[in-house]
C-alpha cells in the first residue's frame, strides 16, 4: 500500500526522484524519532504517504507559492511545513520556511530533518504568542486549534497581502460560523483530497468583525 500511495504523491505532484528520496529519507527520520517524541499517532505511521505527505503537500499545490517566506504554525512532527520545504526545494526555491514549535525535543526533531535534508527551513522553538509579527506571505497550521484562534495567529503573524491556509475536518462549517462572529475575512473552500469530509480553507483579507 505504501508504494501506491508514493506513486499517488508522484503522479498528483509531478515532483522529481530527488523530491521522492527526501519523503524516504524525512519518513525514515520519522520512524525513528516517533516512538521516543510522539510526533504523529502511530496508527498514522502506515499510510504516512497519504495521510500526513499528501494531506501536506496538498496546500502547497493550493496555495501556489512564488516566493516570500511560509510560516507554519505548531509545526509538530512537521506537517505540513516539512513537506512544504522539500517540495520548495524543487518547485520554489527563493520560498523561506519557518517552522515555529515550543515543544524543544519536537524542534530538535524539526531541526535534524532540515539539516540532513539540507532544507531552506529556519525553526522557532517558541510559543507563538511570544514571537514578533513575522509578515508571512502563507501561514498554515494543521490540527493545531479552532479556527477563530488561527486567524488571531494570522491577523498577526501575515502580511498585508498574504493567504492563510488551514485543513479542517468535518466540522469545518461550524467553525467557519464561529469564526465569523469575531473576525471579517475573505475565504475559499477546497476539497480535501485526503479525507471525504475535510476542507481546505485559504484565507485572505483578516481583521476583526
Amino acid at each position: 500500500m505504501t508504494a501506491d500511495h508514493k506513486a499517488r504523491f508522484q503522479d498528483q505532484l509531478n515532483v522529481s526522484r530527488e523530491t521522492i528520496s527526501r519523503l524516504d529519507a524525512y519518513e525514515a527520520l520519522l520512524r525513528k524519532w516517533n516512538p521516543a517524541i510522539n510526533l504523529v499517532s502511530p496508527a498514522t505511521l502506515a499510510g504516512v504517504w497519504e495521510r500526513h505527505f499528501l494531506d501536506s503537500a496538498q496546500l502547497f499545490s493550493i496555495s501556489a507559492p512564488t516566493h516570500g517566506r511560509w510560516v507554519d504554525l505548531g509545526s509538530g512532527g512537521g506537517f505540513p511545513g516539512l513537506v512544504v520545504a522539500i517540495l520548495a526545494l524543487e518547485k520554489c526555491p527563493a520560498l523561506e520556511v519557518l517552522l515555529v514549535e515550543s515543544d524543544k525535543r519536537k524542534s530538535a526533531f524539526l531541526s535534524t530533518v532540515a539539516r540532513e535534508l539540507s532544507l531552506n527551513v529556519t525553526v522557532l522553538a517558541e510559543r507563538i504568542e511570544a514571537i514578533p509579527a513575522l509578515r508571512a506571505n502563507v501561514v498554515s497550521a494543521r490540527a493545531l486549534a479552532p479556527l477563530d484562534k488561527l486567524l488571531g495567529f494570522a491577523n498577526r503573524h501575515l502580511s498585508p497581502d498574504g493567504l492563510a491556509i488551514f485543513p479542517k475536518g468535518a466540522g469545518w462549517r461550524q467553525e467557519l460560523a464561529t469564526a465569523q462572529e469575531s473576525w471579517s475575512f475573505k475565504y475559499q473552500m477546497s476539497p480535501s483530497e485526503t479525507e471525504s469530509e475535510a476542507a481546505i480553507l485559504t484565507i485572505t483579507e483578516v481583521s476583526r468583525a
